[in-house]
C-alpha cells in the first residue's frame, strides 16, 4: 500500500465545526461561518485530504441578513446530509432566526431560502430513518442543564410532527451539545459533545435499541481533551 503524505491542516484558515458526508465517490463539507456573509462555505474532495471550495450555501440577502450579527453570533455548527437526491444543511442563526435548514439538488447551489424549525437551542442534526421518517436531534437548555432533545419533522414544511423528548443529559458536565444520531444495524448511536469548548471538552457516545431510548452511555468519553495542547472538532465525520 502506498504511503499517503499530506499536510495538516488539510483546510487552512477559519473553518470551524466541519460536517462531512460522502455521496458516491465524492466527499462534501460544510463549516460554521458565524457573522460573515456569504456564509456556510461548501467544500469538495475525493480523498479527504485535498479540498476545494465550491461555493457558499448562504450567498444572497433574501436568504439571510447577517449585517446586525456581532462577533461569535450568526451561523453555528451546520450538519450536512444527503437523501434521495437532495442535499440538506441544518444549522442555527444565533441571535437571529434560530434553527433552520436549507436544501439543494446541487452542492454548488443554488440553495433554498431557510425553512425554520420550532424546537431547540443550537446544533441541530437530521436523521433520515429507514422507515422514511425524519428526526431532528438538537441541544436544549444551558450550562449544566444542557441536554439533547429529539422530535419527528415534516421535512417538506419544517413543522414538528411530535413533541420534543429529552434523550440524553450528558455525564454531569456543562454544555451537552452537538448531537448526531445514527441508525446502524439494529441500534441507534448518539454522539455529542460535553464540557464546553475548553480543557474539559469531550465526546460522549450512547447506544439504544430504539429511537427514543433509553440510551446507554459509554462510561468513558470516546475522545477527551485532557491536555491544553489537544483539541477536537464538534461535528463528527460520517
Amino acid at each position: 500500500m502506498a504511503t499517503l503524505r499530506y499536510t495538516n491542516p488539510v483546510v487552512p484558515g477559519f473553518y470551524p465545526d466541519p460536517s462531512v458526508i460522502r455521496v458516491g465517490e465524492d466527499y462534501y463539507m460544510a463549516t460554521s461561518s458565524f457573522e460573515y456573509m456569504p456564509g456556510l462555505p461548501i467544500f469538495h474532495s475525493r480523498n479527504l485530504t485535498d479540498w476545494r471550495q465550491i461555493g457558499h450555501a448562504l450567498n444572497r440577502r433574501s436568504q439571510m441578513d447577517l449585517s446586525t450579527r456581532k462577533s461569535s453570533e450568526g451561523i453555528y455548527a451546520p450538519t450536512l446530509r444527503y437523501h434521495q437526491g437532495v442535499f440538506y444543511l441544518i444549522t442555527t442563526d444565533v441571535m437571529g432566526i434560530g434553527n433552520f435548514y436549507i436544501t439543494s439538488v446541487n452542492p454548488v447551489g443554488p440553495w433554498s431560502d431557510p425553512i425554520r424549525i420550532p424546537y431547540g437551542n443550537i446544533d441541530p442534526s437530521l436523521l433520515f430513518d429507514d422507515d422514511g421518517k425524519v428526526y431532528v436531534t438538537v441541544q436544549s437548555g444551558a450550562d449544566a442543564e444542557s441536554h439533547i432533545i429529539q422530535y419527528e419533522l415534516d421535512i417538506a414544511t419544517g413543522q414538528a410532527l411530535t413533541e420534543p423528548v429529552a434523550i440524553a443529559h450528558g455525564d454531569g458536565g456543562v454544555w451537552t451539545e452537538g448531537p448526531h444520531l445514527y441508525h446502524i444495524g439494529s441500534r441507534y448511536y448518539l454522539l455529542c459533545a460535553c464540557g464546553g469548548t475548553g480543557r474539559d471538552h469531550r465526546t460522549l457516545v450512547y447506544r439504544a435499541n430504539s429511537l427514543y431510548g433509553p440510551f446507554e452511555r459509554m462510561k468513558e468519553p470516546m475522545l477527551q481533551n485532557e491536555y491544553p495542547n489537544l483539541c477536537r472538532q464538534e461535528n463528527p465525520l460520517i
